[in-house]
């Protein structure tokens, strides 16, 4: 290890004469002689020779030489002078002659390498006899020369600059070298002393190659010294970490590339000094780790290695450097671990490998796997570890070894399958386990080719995982996996697919680590490249849903806001198994429901109730075409859910932001809890197919009525009239509300009964219940806290369903009251038009029959009525009247509601608001009896369209759903001409011109000769039409009318 001109081992032949000769020097002789060596050193220390020519000047040390058989005639090693002048010293008894002798020693120049060596040699042999007055001498130099050449002066230049003195500190750290090899037994006391002095120079010196060798040389020394004592391990060294600390800084500044053993000596004498008393502490022992692993696996790969040196002569092997720099890098980790026999220490070196094992340059990752494999076998082969519990982050470094299985290097992939091999078998041994686990041994050979026989062994792999690593090892494992998801390289992510497949289907996911892993894959989804790695991941997902249904959801909904997009494809993942989907809807019907008191929520408003996670959840599931068919199956629950939720968000006064006010930011920001509620509510109806409800409300604007809790009822009286006309879902939605009306939260009877009484209406309620059973629920209802709850109980009993025979009364009460109506111009219509409307609604199922027919002609001709209110009113009733007829009356009421198209389409475009929302509804209606292909689409247009884009759609459809029927339209609509409502007359000259324009052809075939004279004489009265619209248009169809008279027949 020492690299010294001469080996500490040495002695010349004659020192022992010469030693005697010494011993029999008066003490004015030697120090005549030492004079005599030190003038000629001085005389000779320009010379770059290590030889000096005898001269007159140099008699006594002629006799000296004589004396001890030496030829006086030939020229003086200088290094046998300053040995001579060390001994000369050693044997001296004068502690005073020591010290002057000394100080003119270290007077001499240190510019040149032989000279500093030389004095760093005769301090050391003076200090096996002389220590203190050695230590005293060293002391003022620096105090003096020393702090003159590295102190500047106002000029920033050194106070002496000159190369004499310029490497004071370099020979200062040689001779503290020199001083711990002879001082033998008595150096352990001042190893403390002698470091902190090696560290200062270090440290106060100007760096370079100079300084850099000295400090190595002398650390070299100091551990050798100290190990050569057997004493040593009783010591307390602390001066150990700032030695260390030194050397590190060395290794830091080496250039990229081997040239030295440099290095390797760094290396090795970190290990010397490691391993005294006390060991390092983890944080220098890192500092050491980082520092010696980033020296090594830094360089670059080999054969760019040798390009790289400067020229050297001798060109120096770099293959026989990396491996002796690697070996001693190997025995340093064997060092630490044997000071430290335990599966934590093997956990703390491996930790300063993760990021060299995640390396992007293949060689670095090459390096560092064969070290771990080294490693790994010295521990196996020569260590015993105590039963002891390991740390849980082994589980991460096998992960990482794992990812590496595919790596494009075959020595990599060999290195980490032996690695994870070798770590598992320390992990078994550990446990006391003699006999090897048959799906460890297995992984032992691990090439293969077939891709059945690579499952096969991939199924061993993630066995003996699950067998030899404890949960929380397991699931660092699995964490570690999961974030390899987001490699740039296929091969490496699809590796960390395949094997977390396997870990989720055949061990599985203990229940405690279903948290920390679903947060982690929720963390990585975002950052995986490959389109197929994530669909794999869902259906981990999938797996994981089914093996611990309610900590996935449960963490699913932890995760963050149920709005935000990246959560959406975990949902997905749950709903592509029909039965798990059906469990998370459950669970979440069942966390909707927990809704603390509103005293407690006010206590804690930093706390977000689940029940409105699991509301906005829901929200978002309906959207999601996993879920429809388990919306569906759990319809019911959801809407009875929902309906209590948003009364319990009344009760909380949580109904900011609940009203629409305006529909271009409600995507810009989250929806507030009850707006969340609401749209949940419509979108429920419309998801699963029951637009027909969806809209009967949205045209009423019904859906207002939901925004305030005054109108609350209302909205859900008139949410249950439609589901109840539409045959939506009654028997599930009945089965539901019986159970609501039991329940002891008020809000859920208030429910549960304003659903039940609008149902009593229904035609259908007679198939899923008896009037017995219906009569026992309603019962419940009367002794009821609540008055609403008792009220409508009591209406459900006294309604046609429960008492039959009120159904003739009705028709009779019915009858008198179109005597009163059915006349040209009726007192009152209003009124009666109210309570006609009562009365449908009241006989329900039993319908009206063949008196529907009087009154849906009689309202025909009051949609032209000049009183807004009675055009509207008649518009809306006419919608009940057409559905209340009963089988044996609907063709001749489809018929009524075809006569009505022509007008409804133009009240559309009436200048009343209010007739026009009942316009829409009729209309719409009107379509449904007639079973238009469009319906949906009409009604979108008809809720949200606008401009002429949604008139010509709306016209399309209905023209395109009545194929044959144009002339009807075109005669029903030149009646429109002569109206003395603008707007009519407008939008009828609108619909005519389309008829003309796209239908030509289709009228010519379906019209007679009679027809067209009947359009060419309304036609005419339009040329003298005092509108100039009127009159345009007379101009742009005449033409048309007279080429239609041509055609047909």
């Amino acid at each position: 290890m020492v690299s010294l001109a001469e080996p500490l081992g040495y002695r010349p032949p004659q020192e022992d004469v010469l030693v005697s000769q010494v011993r029999a020097m008066s003490e004015v002789k030697t120090s005549l002689v030492l004079e005599t060596i030190c003038n000629a050193l001085q005389e000779s220390s320009t010379l770059l020779g290590k030889r000096l020519e005898p001269n007159a000047a140099n008699a006594s040390i002629c006799e000296l030489l004589a004396s001890v058989n030496l030829d006086p005639t030939l020229p003086l090693e200088k290094t046998f002078l300053f040995r001579c002048y060390g001994l000369m010293l050693r044997e001296a008894a004068s502690g005073d002659l020591v010290k002057k002798h000394l100080a003119s020693l270290l007077e001499l120049s240190h510019q040149f390498a032989a000279q500093r060596e030389g004095i760093a040699m005769a301090v050391g042999l003076t200090s096996t006899s002389h220590l203190e007055e050695v230590w005293a001498v060293l002391e003022h130099l620096g105090r003096t020369r020393f702090l003159r050449s590295t102190f500047t002066g106002p000029d920033s230049q050194p106070l002496d600059s000159s190369p004499h003195w310029r490497w004071v500190g370099s020979t200062t750290l040689l001779c503290y070298g020199q001083m711990a090899t002879h001082a033998r037994g008595n150096i352990l006391p001042w190893v403390d002393n002698v470091a902190s002095r090696m560290v200062y120079y270090f440290s106060s010196s100007c760096y370079d190659n100079i300084l850099k060798t000295s400090f190595l040389s002398a650390a070299i020394m100091l551990v050798a010294a100290i190990k050569k004592e057997s004493g040593s391990q009783s010591y307390k060294f602390v001066q150990i970490p700032e030695l260390v600390q030194c050397l590190l800084c060395i290794l830091q500044r080496e250039p990229n590339f081997l040239a030295t053993h440099l290095q390797e000596k760094i290396i090795l004498v970190i290990m010397g000094l490691s391993q005294l008393r006390p060991h390092l502490k983890p944080m220098v022992k890192s500092r050491v780790l980082e520092t010696c692993l980033q020296s090594l696996y830094m360089l670059p790969p080999m054969e760019m290695l040798e390009k790289s040196l400067p020229p050297l002569k001798p060109e120096p092997d770099v293959k026989m450097l990396y491996g002796k720099t690697t070996k001693a890098l190997e025995l340093l980790l064997q060092s630490f671990i044997s000071e430290n026999e335990s599966m934590d220490e093997i956990h703390f070196l491996l930790q300063h490998t993760e990021s060299w094992l995640q390396s992007e340059k293949s060689h670095e990752r090459r390096r560092v796997v064969q070290s771990i494999s080294l490693f790994l076998q010295y521990a196996l082969n020569c260590l015993k570890l105590p039963e002891e519990a390991s740390p849980s982050m082994l589980g991460h470094q096998l992960g990482l070894l794992t990812l590496l299985w595919r790596d494009e290097d075959p020595l990599i992939r060999y290195h980490s399958r032996q690695c994870v091999y070798l770590l598992l078998q320390l992990l078994s041994q550990q446990k006391g386990k003699v006999l090897e686990f048959i799906h460890l041994n297995k992984m032992r050979n691990f090439e293969v080719k077939a891709s059945r026989e690579w499952e096969i062994k991939l199924y061993d792999v993630v066995k003996a995982f699950s067998d030899n690593l404890t949960v929380a090892q397991h699931t660092q494992l699995t964490l570690t996996l999961l974030h390899g998801l987001r490699s740039c390289s296929h091969l490496c992510s699809d590796l960390a697919t395949e094997i977390l497949l396997l870990i989720f289907q055949g061990p599985g996911i203990k229940r405690q680590q279903v948290a920390e892993i679903l947060h982690d894959l929720f963390q990585e989804l975002p950052h995986i490249i490959f389109k197929d790695i994530q669909a794999t991941m869902m259906k981990a997902v999938t797996i994981l849903g089914t093996q611990h249904t309610q900590e996935t959801i449960e963490l699913i909904l932890s995760l963050c806001r149920p709005s935000e997009r990246k959560i959406i494809p975990m949902w997905k993942a749950l709903g592509t198994n029909a039965q798990l989907s059906r469990k998370v809807l459950t669970l979440l019907y069942m966390k909707l429901k927990l809704r603390p008191p509103k005293e407690v929520v006010l206590l804690t408003p930093q706390m977000e109730p689940v029940s409105l996670l699991a509301l906005g959840t829901i929200y978002e599931l309906l959207y999601i075409s996993e879920y429809k068919a388990t919306i569906r199956w759990a319809f019911a629950g959801i809407l009875v859910g929902l309906l209590t939720q948003l009364h319990y968000l009344f009760e909380l006064g949580l109904v900011d932001g609940i009203s629409e006010k305006e529909e271009g930011t409600l995507h810009m920001k989250p929806l507030s809890p009850s707006r969340t509620c609401l749209e949940a509510l419509k979108g429920l109806f419309w998801t699963t197919n029951c637009w027909e409800v969806f809209a009967y409300l949205q045209l009423l604007k019904g859906w207002e009525l939901f925004e305030h809790v005054d109108t609350f009822t209302e909205g859900l009286t008139l949410l249950a009239r439609a589901m109840a006309h539409y045959n939506c879902e009654l028997k599930a939605v009945l089965g539901q509300a019986v159970i609501s009306l039991k329940s002891s939260e008020e809000r859920d009877n208030k429910v549960a009964i304003l659903l039940i009484s609008e149902f009593l209406n229904s035609q259908e309620l007679t198939q899923y219940t008896s009037r017995k059973a219906m009569a026992s629920f309603l019962s419940l209802g009367l002794t009821n806290s609540n008055q609403l709850v008792r009220a409508l109980s009591l209406q459900g009993l006294s309604s046609t369903l429960m008492q039959p025979e009120k159904v003739g009364l009705l028709r009779h009460q019915l009858l008198g009251l179109l005597d009163r109506f059915l006349v040209p111009e009726p007192k009152d219509p209003l009124g009666l038009m109210a309570i006609l409307g009562d009365i449908l609604h009241r006989l329900g199922a039993q319908g009206i029959g063949a008196m529907s027919l009087k009154i849906a002609q009689h309202l025909l001709q009051l949609f032209e009525n000049d009183r807004e209110e009675v055009r509207g009113g008649a518009i809306l009733l006419f919608g009940d009247v057409i559905n209340s007829g009963g089988k044996k009356y609907r063709q001749t009421l489809k018929g009524h509601a075809f006569q009505a198209l022509v007008p409804l389409l133009f009240h559309l475009a009436d200048r009343c608001p209010p007739v026009v929302k009942n316009t829409k509804l009729t209309f719409l209606r009107c379509a449904i009896l007639l079973k238009w292909e469009f319906r949906k689409q009409l009604f979108n247009k008809l809720a949200w369209g606008q401009g002429l884009g949604a008139e010509y759609d709306i016209f399309i459809y209905m023209v395109e759903s009545n194929f044959g029927s144009y002339q009807q339209f075109l005669l029903q609509a030149f009646l429109y001409l002569q109206s003395p409502h603008r707007n009519l007359k407008l939008v009828a000259m609108k619909f005519i011109g389309g008829l003309l324009q796209d239908y030509f052809a289709d009228l010519c075939f379906h019209l007679k000769k009679g027809d067209v004279r009947l359009l060419q004489s309304h036609f005419e009265t339009l040329r003298q039409d005092q509108d100039s619209r009127s009159r345009k248009f007379y101009q742009d169809f005449w033409e048309d009318v007279m080429e239609l008279y041509q055609y047909v027949t």
